[in-house]
């Protein structure tokens, strides 16, 4: 099976993914534009920031399985992979530290003007005088959108630095938040309208796209801060720009689309004659550690591994956690050649489609036992039918508790 990795990936993980039975193909480089034609004959595919669209899946039809080397997934096209019968695995959880870092460089940034401070002294000025006003961190309320893996390393390093932390999110209850000593708002707006700091670490979907509206802009207190290292797509950029013209502060690592490097030219990044706010900004690089790379390519070398040997897609994102099926039958028979596939049919001719298969073989290799969970209850007759192949030990059937 050719695996291909279309991003840049720890160099340890490639070694391990080497040793298994993979054709190995690292190629960096691809773009949207050019993945497409490189996937024909790809059994596994691992991305990061590389978007893989419903069309490059289409023509994918040896593609078994996409693996996101990274939390976030809305780069791939999950709904076409469905269609195809594609798994889509993400790394959950492995960034979380390099995030919660950047987050709170950004922030001291932003309050002491670091950035700025720095470059004076390059171009030799001493100005003491102007970069030695600063409001100062503690005691403030630092307001966190989205209390995941990443939002709750976030949370710990902010009470380090005594800040107030309350959290939002939309599976986020005042039970969880009472668990992790936080307080909770019940809404973005309320959240925004309490916090002098908001940061963000939300997943991208069409709930939560442009959720960072103008209203919420204008629920921030005078001079707040804003941090997004999520997804750029999750705030409304225009009244972003708006919002820093009238004295936000904010820190970005991520943006609408990642320019080349020769077409970015950072407008954001430079004080307007009439902005009294300030932006600093990173080019995409909060889970970009040695120590956060190296885990989530393990985590990768793992996924991958277990689909092989196991059949198992651990992080798995589109397999439906429930189904149709209302009865489960327990089918005993002897291990042999042609037997299950005997049973299936009978079940095919009488109408009634198979949800989910497990089949056990016993030590000895002699007899094995498989669970079908089906969406109807097979008739009588075709019990029958099932019970007259010599090879069937026992059938059962059994009605799926809460669902039948």
């Amino acid at each position: 099976m050719r695996l291909l990795i279309a991003d840049k990936l720890h160099p340890r993980a490639i070694e391990e993914l080497r040793a298994l039975p993979l054709e190995v193909e690292y190629a960096p480089e691809l773009t949207k534009a050019t993945l497409e034609a490189r996937l024909p004959g790809v059994g596994i595919l691992v991305v990061r920031s590389t978007q893989v669209t419903a069309s490059a899946i289409e023509k994918a039809r040896q593609l078994n399985l996409i693996v996101r080397a990274g939390a976030e997934y809305s780069n791939i096209d999950v709904r076409a992979a469905s269609r195809r019968g594609i798994y889509v695995a993400n790394i959950p959880g492995r960034n979380a530290a390099a995030v919660a870092e950047l987050v709170f460089g950004l922030l001291i940034s932003l309050d002491r003007r670091i950035p700025d401070a720095v470059a004076s002294l390059r171009a030799g000025r001493w100005e003491r005088a102007n970069f030695g006003k600063a409001e100062g961190l503690f005691g403030k309320t630092f307001g966190i959108a989205g209390v995941g893996a990443i939002g709750r390393e976030v949370a710990v390093r902010a009470r380090a630095f005594g800040l107030s932390v309350i959290g939002w999110g939309r599976s986020f209850s005042p039970a969880r938040a009472r668990e992790l000593g936080i307080g909770h708002a019940n809404s973005i707006e309320e959240l925004a309208s309490r916090s002098s700091i908001l940061t963000l670490h939300l997943a991208l979907n069409e709930r939560t796209r442009g959720i960072v509206s103008k209203r919420v802009f204008s629920l921030l207190p005078p001079n707040a801060i804003l941090l997004n290292l999520a997804r750029a797509d999750l705030v409304d950029q225009a009244a972003m720009r708006e919002a820093i013209a009238a004295g936000l502060r904010v820190g970005v690592d991520v943006f609408e689309e990642d320019p080349a490097e020769h077409l970015y030219d950072g407008d954001l990044f430079k004080p307007g004659p009439k902005s009294s706010g300030l932006a600093y900004g990173t080019p995409h690089i909060a889970a970009s550690t040695d120590q956060a790379q190296l885990s989530i390519a393990g985590e990768t070398v793992r996924v991958i591994r277990s689909f092989l040997t196991e059949g198992d897609v651990p992080h798995v994102v589109n397999v439906s956690t429930s189904t149709a099926a209302r009865f489960q039958l327990v089918v005993r028979m002897l291990d042999r050649i042609g037997t299950f596939a005997n049973v299936l049919n009978v079940l095919k001719r009488h109408g009634i489609n198979t949800e989910e298969v497990i089949n056990n073989v016993f030590e000895g290799g002699g007899a094995a036992c498989a669970k079908l969970r089906v969406v109807n209850r097979p008739t009588e007759a075709c019990l029958e039918e099932i019970r007259a192949f010599e090879e069937v030990l026992h059938i059962d059937t059994v009605a799926l508790p809460n669902l039948a």
